[in-house]
């Protein structure tokens, strides 16, 4: 078994939201599957893989045990949403979850080798580029992130990741899932996706464009770009190097989720 770099709380979280594994053949099972544990922990921590060898040959070992597989199994059994979701709710328990305001942004990371969501405008470019959008509650906290190509104009995700946001419990009464104010740069500012926001009684406070900077949103709105820079922090999400987007897509929702985790 891996390093347990995980901690064990959270992984006490992690476990029981695992699908169960299949059964093995009674003749022939063949080899022994990883634990689960060291399964995510290998992709996820890799600080001590210096000395395995290149990148290559440190993903080719773990490809070769199933760890793909796995990754890609918990993603379609929601296991990452379930768990953000559970950690929000915590957080709000905790009071500290500010719901005054919520904050889009996106950024855009090379995307090598991807064959799913990368930037259709720059195919023939030796770089493909991608575009990942976050939103977070008034503190930083990410509540959703989506994965785009980077041909895809910030605005247009606008909806969707108002959307995305999960519903957050963790006090009596309703769960909070409608924010009251939506804060964005001048990438927002566009009539035809603020107006679905508006009729749903979504505010927008959204910098003009063509006009000179000193909107003052900066003073709040700096938050999504920390946040954003948080998750560059994950090795695994500077660089897009997975050719199945959502193998990326689980990358980011778990490291939302460790985020989500050291807030706590």
């Amino acid at each position: 078994m891996a390093r347990p770099i995980l901690d064990d709380n959270l992984w006490a979280l992690i476990e029981p939201l695992l699908p169960p594994p299949k059964p093995r053949r009674s003749r022939h099972p063949g080899r022994k599957p990883l634990d689960n544990r060291a399964v995510l922990t290998g992709p996820v921590y890799p600080p001590d893989w210096s000395a395995m060898g290149p990148a290559t040959q440190r993903d080719g070992l773990w490809q070769r045990y199933g760890c793909w597989r796995r990754l890609r199994d918990w993603q379609a059994a929601g296991v990452w949403d379930e768990l953000h979701e559970m950690l929000l709710a915590r957080l709000r328990a905790a009071d500290q979850i500010d719901w005054s305001r919520v904050i889009v942004d996106s950024s855009s990371i090379r995307a090598k080798g991807a064959g799913q969501k990368r930037d259709l405008i720059l195919q023939t470019a030796r770089d493909p580029v991608q575009s990942a959008t976050s939103i977070t509650e008034a503190q930083g906290v990410p509540l959703a992130v989506i994965l785009t190509g980077a041909n895809r104009h910030d605005v247009t995700q606008l909806h969707a990741l108002v959307d995305a946001i999960p519903q957050i419990g963790g006090k009596p009464g309703r769960p909070l899932s409608k924010p009251k104010i939506v804060q964005g740069d001048r990438g927002y500012d566009h009539n035809k996706y603020c107006r679905p926001l508006h009729a749903a009684g979504i505010a927008t406070e959204i910098a003009r464009g063509g006009q000179p900077h000193g909107s003052g949103l900066g003073k709040t709105r700096w938050v999504v770009e920390r946040t954003i820079s948080w998750l560059h922090n994950f090795r695994r999400l500077r660089i897009r190097f997975e050719r199945l987007a959502f193998i990326h897509e689980a990358f980011l929702k778990l490291a939302c989720c460790i985020i989500c985790w050291r807030q706590l």
